[in-house]
């Protein structure tokens, strides 16, 4: 059958690329599945604007709860405040490595309060820049949000009291493996027309083997140790230098 492939999407805010985003809602309905949606509380990153700002969009996000999408807190302003790699390297910037505990927990809990204000519970941390560090984790658990998508690895794995969900290393040999499930990262916002080409026959291939996001969630976690951790951490760095190869 080979491995398995759940979906996260980036960058989710009311100025997004939205003929994008519908692009992809359609390949999600077409597989069958419905995946996982990081969105920014309060975005203040002027790269994520890309028109005018949808007044419906909480009520877009409600309908597509209903029909099965999970969600994520991703950040907070989606603003780069610090030059750090954090836990899991793969970018040397950051909204949350290398800021104080304090200021860290304060962002977090005012984004769970504007989400779920708007009746989007979200137990999921997704980082901007797949960036944080120790103190992150600690705000995290101080506030009831458990579960963090990223890292590497082939099924879910628990590690300093949460559950990570691994994405993708190097996607094409992801997707070659036999067992295990791994995470597709999409952002609308920066898809290019050749991208869409690759995603439609990506999802033409390996629809068969993708799976919603809340189906990865039931997966049973395995224990990560700190050799696992390292390991992590020099694959991510490497990555990094490598220039973040997608495919």
């Amino acid at each position: 059958m080979g491995r398995k492939i759940a979906v996260r999407m980036d960058d989710i805010t009311p100025d997004m690329n939205w003929e994008n985003f519908r692009f992809f809602l359609k390949l999600f309905e077409e597989a069958g599945i419905t995946p996982l949606l990081g969105i920014v509380p309060e975005s203040r990153d002027e790269k994520l604007r890309c028109g005018k700002p949808r007044e419906d969009f909480y009520e877009v996000m409600r309908g597509l709860k209903k029909k099965g999408f999970c969600f994520a807190l991703h950040g907070c302003y989606h603003l780069y405040t610090t030059k750090k790699g954090g836990l899991f390297p793969l970018n040397t910037c950051s909204e949350f490595a290398g800021v104080p505990y304090e200021k860290q927990k304060e962002m977090l809990s005012f984004g769970k309060k504007q989400l779920e204000e708007q009746g989007i519970e979200a137990d999921i941390f997704m980082a901007p820049a797949h960036s944080y560090d120790k103190n992150t984790l600690r705000a995290l658990k101080e506030l009831g949000i458990t579960k963090v998508t990223d890292g590497f690895g082939k099924e879910p794995y628990t590690c300093k009291g949460l559950t990570f969900y691994p994405i993708s290393f190097l996607l094409g040999r992801s997707l070659k493996q036999k067992n295990g499930v791994t995470t597709l990262v999409l952002h609308a916002n920066t898809v290019t027309e050749a991208d869409k080409e690759r995603y439609r026959k990506l999802f033409g291939e390996y629809g068969k083997n993708m799976i919603s996001y809340s189906e990865y969630l039931e997966r049973t976690p395995v224990k990560r140790m700190l050799p696992g951790r390292i390991g992590e951490y020099l694959l991510a760095k490497g990555k990094h230098f490598a220039g973040n190869i997608r495919w």
